[in-house]
């Protein structure tokens, strides 16, 4: 049981945290309104607190906040919320909206949230862990609840934060795309978490990592083998975007088991932390029994985690791009007959669109493999246009049937949809 004066300590201590120059960050002002609890998830440090203060300042009702990631809640159970709800109303008085954030720290936190739901009140809680849109939010509060997946920044964020307004005409002017793959550039190899972006210090980068290992995976999930664990997220993160199977992932690393392998990128996708992309194919049994591959919530996280990846922008360009198309809700695949493309979209049954990856274009045989990976997926799909995403070349392809390939710059193809 934590005791009343620590809760105090806790809610008062946490009043005076200074706000910083932040980012508004995109999120529909209905929901602000709507009578379902808000459910904000993400990886850690990727700006849900900042994102759940911005919203605490913009209702009536901003006194009825904890951050539940504080170490001297610990021992913080379910049975100290109603302590916690006493407390707050007699400190603030008659409030009808609660801010809790990391709210997965506290096992049975749904039924409280439930209560708060049902006695007519708004509530708003972050967490990092996917498990809160599963197990927790998927039995007592199913229908109850609008989730929002929050991401590290976006390039047009990281634009914002560099205080840069960009415009139409940086996409024309010799200028303007001189200055955009500069900053894109910047981004691609700094990533999107805000605190990395504000300090630079891998300090922060090593510690997030081991947060996350540590505290969402192993702790969660009860895992004891915590060397291998730590060597199988090293080796994903060394070979990013690469293809791989269970079973060479635990021969690489010394498990007997591959379901102990899939198990364990199961435990590190619910921390947001990575993306495991299955391929194409109509058929689920194919699909599941296919090679997959692997991305990072962040490049620069991916860096901190891996070996030798910096000099390496073709990865960093495909992983930015993995983690867009995820940004934007999108159902993606990778596609492989023979010729590679690095992702189809799909929507319903039917592929919708093909983006190839490639840093350089100049090269006749790297043009030739990109261009024959496009075209081989709009001859199996039937698709009028391919997408080739490149570090700074535009160019649009026609062929023989009318069919196009545009070639285009990365950053122009992310803010393409925000002009």
């Amino acid at each position: 049981m934590i005791t009343k004066d620590t809760l105090l300590q806790v809610i008062y201590e946490q009043r005076r945290i200074p706000s910083e120059d932040v980012i508004c960050r995109n999120i529909d002002s209905n929901l602000l309104m709507a009578p379902e609890i808000i459910v904000i998830t993400g990886v850690r440090r990727c700006g849900k607190s900042t994102l759940l203060r911005q919203i605490q300042q913009q209702l009536h009702d901003k006194d009825f906040y904890i951050n539940l990631d504080d170490e001297r809640l610990l021992n913080f159970t379910v049975e100290d919320f109603q302590q916690l709800n006493e407390l707050f109303h007699s400190e603030f008085g008659e409030q009808h909206t609660y801010y809790f954030d990391e709210i997965q720290n506290v096992k049975g936190w749904e039924r409280f949230v439930d209560r708060l739901y049902n006695a007519g009140n708004k509530v708003f809680v972050t967490g990092s862990n996917a498990n809160l849109l599963s197990r927790e939010l998927g039995t007592l509060l199913t229908g109850r609840h609008i989730s929002i997946e929050l991401y590290p920044f976006s390039f047009a964020e990281f634009l914002s934060y560099r205080k840069y307004l960009y415009s139409k005409q940086d996409f024309y002017t010799t200028e303007g795309r001189a200055r955009m793959n500069r900053y894109f550039l910047e981004y691609l190899g700094m990533g999107g978490l805000p605190q990395y972006l504000r300090s630079g210090n891998t300090a922060f980068l090593k510690s997030l990592y081991t947060d996350i290992v540590f505290r969402d995976v192993i702790v969660r999930n009860g895992i004891t083998a915590e060397t291998a664990l730590r060597e199988m997220i090293y080796y994903l993160a060394s070979n990013v975007t690469h293809p791989f199977t269970y079973n060479s992932v635990a021969k690489n690393i010394g498990v007997k088991s591959m379901e102990t392998v899939a198990n364990w990128i199961s435990c590190l996708e619910q921390t947001y932390m990575v993306r495991c992309l299955n391929k194409y194919t109509p058929k689920v049994g194919v699909q599941i029994r296919s090679p997959k591959k692997l991305y990072f919530i962040d490049n620069a996280l991916a860096g901190q985690v891996g070996f030798n990846l910096s000099k390496n922008q073709g990865l960093w360009l495909e992983n930015a791009v993995a983690i867009e198309l995820q940004r934007r809700g999108a159902d993606f695949y990778y596609h492989s007959n023979g010729h590679e493309c690095d992702f189809v979209l799909r929507s319903g049954n039917t592929v919708t669109q093909a983006i190839q990856v490639s840093a350089v274009m100049d090269q006749p045989d790297t043009r030739k493999r990109e261009l024959d990976g496009i075209t081989s997926v709009m001859d199996a799909y039937g698709l009028q246009l391919g997408t080739i995403v490149t570090l700074d070349r535009r160019e649009t392809i026609t062929d023989s049937q009318g069919r196009q390939v545009e070639i285009i710059p990365c950053w122009q193809w992310i803010l393409d949809e925000r002009i």
